[in-house]
């Protein structure tokens, strides 16, 4: 290399490269600050600076602060006409729906709500009700066709599809009308009131008359009129012992128990006059 170039200057230059100082050097011009003296260490922070308790700001690279789940309440209700609202009421399995179905068959036990009190449900209600109007359209056709074809053979027989409209109204303005009675009367009372419970209570109370309505195809007055006369007894006790005891401290027990039972039998006879004559 020429020599020339060797002696030039080049701390001035830009992209030079500093010369490479020794240790030795390095420890007598700068001196090493001892900690103390440094002051606070540093932390690392994060964009944008922390301003106070509800203000963003700088943030120090911190583990997370975990909140219980008292702090973050489940809500799944998003209004009266969101359907994801409704979605919670229909969150239960089939052996959680079977228990409840037998329940409702064993009238004189008592404790439904206590089975049902950390999940009432509407899928009951929904789902008995629906069937029970397509068993009483389908069946209250087949009687009157048996009772034609027994009293006149050669008579013509016609579908009446006007059943299924009356059985639908009759049904499910029952099961919607006659808890939501019970639950304005026994607020208006000042007693404790559920309301999705009570719809919980009267849908599981009409299963008992999809079965019975099979036999009551039977050609036997005397033994339809037994057969509907013990399903309306064994649905109305099974509405007014459990409302007696969930309802146990109030005064006006006895007339709540009467009018629920005294309902439900209006309701069984009213099927067996209707679609089983």
């Amino acid at each position: 290399m020429d020599e020339s170039f060797a002696n030039l200057q080049t701390s001035h230059l830009l992209g030079s490269v500093p010369a490479v100082i020794s240790d030795d050097k390095r420890s007598t011009n700068v001196p090493i600050a001892s900690v103390n003296e440094a002051g606070p260490s540093a932390n690392m922070q994060i964009f944008p600076p922390n301003l106070g308790n509800n203000t963003k700001g700088y943030q120090t690279l911190e583990s997370p602060t975990v909140q219980g789940p008292e702090q973050q309440p489940s809500n799944n209700w998003k209004g009266f006409f969101n359907v994801y609202s409704y979605t919670q009421y229909f969150d239960v399995d089939t052996d959680v729906v079977l228990n409840r179905l037998m329940s409702s068959l064993y009238p004189t036990s008592g404790d439904f709500f206590n089975k049902i009190d950390a999940n009432p449900d509407l899928y009951g209600l929904v789902w008995i009700c629906t069937t029970l109007v397509f068993v009483l359209a389908s069946l209250g056709n087949c009687a009157t066709y048996l009772v034609k074809k027994r009293t006149d053979g050669n008579a013509p027989w016609i579908f009446d599809v006007n059943y299924m409209n009356l059985a639908a109204s009759i049904i499910y303005g029952y099961a919607i009308i006659v808890p939501l009675g019970f639950y304005f009367s026994l607020r208006y009372m000042g007693s404790k009131a559920d309301l999705l419970r009570f719809w919980c209570l009267w849908g599981y109370s009409l299963f008992i008359f999809v079965p019975t309505s099979l036999p009551l195809l039977i050609p036997v007055e005397f033994l339809r009129w037994v057969i509907i006369l013990l399903a309306g007894s064994a649905s109305s006790c099974f509405v007014a012992l459990n409302l007696r005891s969930y309802l146990e401290t109030n005064n006006d027990i006895t007339v709540v128990m009467a009018a629920a039972f005294g309902l439900q039998m209006v309701l069984s006879i009213f099927i067996k006059v209707w679609f089983f004559p």
